[in-house]
């Protein structure tokens, strides 16, 4: 087993294909929820875990079930119905065992069911044409890569909310402009990958 395929694959998806600052999908809970730490960290645990999750569940349907059975044109509807129901268990386990981090979450907790991001990274893994432990690594950096932008997204947001910008600035504006330049600064890993291991 070739060890370099799993670290590009996990650094490729956390740096240079990240979802959130390269690719703008599931952006609704990284500008809503970022505006503490608390609330970022939580909202990125949770993805992780639907992320991987997802990808070991939706992995196998599309292989042995709609692939078998030529169902491929289900697996819209199957993918989200996965989707749906591993955010609900991970919503019921939040407000029974961390009721406060629910309370922060809110309305973006069960947003996640149509987070394009948990979606579009099981799509790709089996667009292409990934194993079941290339898609696990997927996903997890995947995740990762969602964690390290709300993450950082978080910090900045808390340190803009103590300034005092001009007034045309303040609010969504500001905010916007911040999550703009930290996606350009992602761009900055084009290439890595690609060179590596060479």
């Amino acid at each position: 087993m070739d060890y370099k395929i799993f670290i590009t694959l996990m650094f490729g998806a956390i740096l240079v294909n990240n979802y959130i600052l390269r690719q703008f999908l599931g952006v609704c809970p990284f500008l809503g929820v970022s505006k503490d730490m608390k609330g970022a960290v939580g909202m990125s645990a949770a993805i992780i875990f639907v992320m991987l999750l997802a990808t070991a569940v939706t992995w196998p349907i599309q292989k042995y079930l709609l692939e078998k059975n030529n169902l491929g044109f289900l697996q819209t509807i199957v993918f989200i119905l996965v989707i749906a129901t591993l955010v609900q268990i991970v919503e019921i386990a939040l407000k029974k065992f961390i009721p406060s981090l629910y309370k922060i979450l809110g309305i973006y907790l069960p947003l996640m069911t149509t987070n394009c991001a948990i979606f579009a990274v099981t799509l790709v893994n089996i667009k292409n044409d990934y194993s079941y432990l290339e898609a696990l690594v997927n996903a997890l950096g995947s995740g990762i890569g969602v964690f390290l932008g709300m993450v950082i997204f978080s910090s900045i947001r808390e340190h803009t909310e103590n300034t005092d910008p001009p007034k045309a600035f303040k609010g969504l504006p500001l905010t916007l402009i911040s999550a703009a330049i930290l996606s350009f600064s992602f761009f900055g890993f084009n290439g890595v990958m690609e060179n590596l291991f060479r």
